[in-house]
């Protein structure tokens, strides 16, 4: 079996893990928001929320763990950027995690619910794909490179391990102080529920879910490494995957299958193999035409907000957490308050 397969059949497999855990857990980060920035306190439920917090700290430690003990050398990511956009980063977050409250859901969530039989999903899946070619390199693109151009400032580390060797660390010390700090700090906080350590469904789920994040990560950048035909390191994310996936479908008379469109493909599959498995599989479609509305403007919000945050709340909230890039902080803080926004802001989709 070639490398190019064995990365194909990975992210296959990674999908497949992420769709079944994601049906069963209900792993979600919008979900988490919303159930925790509920109005009143007796609505209040931060499970989802401390879930999410379990992924990002394990796909953290694990990550880290994996460049320890391998020849993975995570500077080819795409958040370990030389240079960040100061205002289309935070701008594209914004928009994506507003985007992701009027869809329901994010990108990964919605593949999930579509593998449940939910037809709002699929629009808002076709109209995430296609924003993101759009900005890619679509008619929003040549925007796109303009604005970046006019605001991104040359950063002087990609990460924050980089920024604590300048300032004299090892780099082992360099690497593992934030390592650990952020992701002890997470658990901690995580596990100081007793709610959420009496409900195995969201800390297992999470658990499996941030362990999804480094077996990326070995699947492109260890199983795909070959010095003449290299295959792009990436982990789990879903803009540009969901937007491959359609032009495949479309396309795919000689191109090869990718890693990105493997996992999208599992994620669909485990969501459904599980929901039949466990008798949820049920069709839904839209109570009003309100909901139609939402969906095609959220999904749109999303494929744009996503390409100029360079990544979603899986790619830029797990994967690129993992790296410690100095571009993913800004791009969660990003999603968190366009979230905010929608859920609770001035810009309330229930005040709208």
């Amino acid at each position: 079996m070639t490398h190019t397969a064995m990365v194909a059949w990975s992210g296959l497999l990674l999908g497949l893990l992420f769709g079944a855990t994601g049906r069963l857990s209900g792993f979600c980060l919008m979900r988490g928001l919303t159930n925790a920035w509920a109005p009143t306190p007796e609505q209040r439920d931060g499970r989802k929320l401390r879930a999410f917090a379990v992924a990002m700290a394990v796909a953290l430690l694990g990550s880290q763990l994996l460049v320890s003990v391998t020849a993975l050398s995570l500077n080819d990511a795409l958040y370990r950027t030389a240079s960040l956009s100061w205002l289309l980063v935070p701008l594209g977050g914004m928009l994506f995690g507003y985007g992701m409250v009027m869809a329901n859901g994010c990108g990964a969530r919605s593949l999930v619910l579509l593998g449940s039989g939910n037809l709002r999903s699929f629009v808002v899946l076709v109209c995430l794909g296609i924003a993101a070619y759009m900005t890619l390199s679509g008619v929003l693109a040549p925007l796109r490179v303009w604005l970046e151009g006019a605001t991104t400032l040359a950063l002087p580390a990609r990460d924050l391990p980089g920024w604590l060797m300048q300032a004299g660390l090892g780099a082992n010390l360099a690497r593992w102080l934030p390592s650990l700090l952020l992701a002890g700090g997470l658990l901690a906080w995580a596990l100081s529920s007793r709610a959420f350590r009496a409900s195995p469904r969201d800390w297992l789920g999470g658990l499996v879910i941030g362990a999804l994040i480094p077996g990326g990560w070995y699947a492109t950048g260890v199983l795909g490494f070959d010095d003449f035909e290299p295959v792009r390191l990436a982990s789990l994310t879903f803009i540009a995957p969901i937007g491959e996936s359609l032009q495949y479908l479309m396309l795919s008379t000689g191109t090869r299958l990718g890693f990105g469109v493997t996992v999208v493909t599992g994620v669909l599959a485990g969501s459904l193999i599980t929901s039949l498995a466990t008798r949820g599989f049920a069709w839904q479609g839209f109570p009003d035409h309100t909901r139609i509305l939402r969906s095609i403007g959220g999904g749109a919000l999303m494929g744009i907000g996503g390409v100029l945050a360079l990544g979603c709340s899986i790619g830029q909230g797990l994967s690129g957490i993992s790296t410690l890039a100095l571009t993913s902080f800004v791009a969660l803080a990003g999603i968190a308050v366009g979230a905010g926004l929608g859920i609770r802001g001035p810009l309330a989709l229930s005040k709208v």
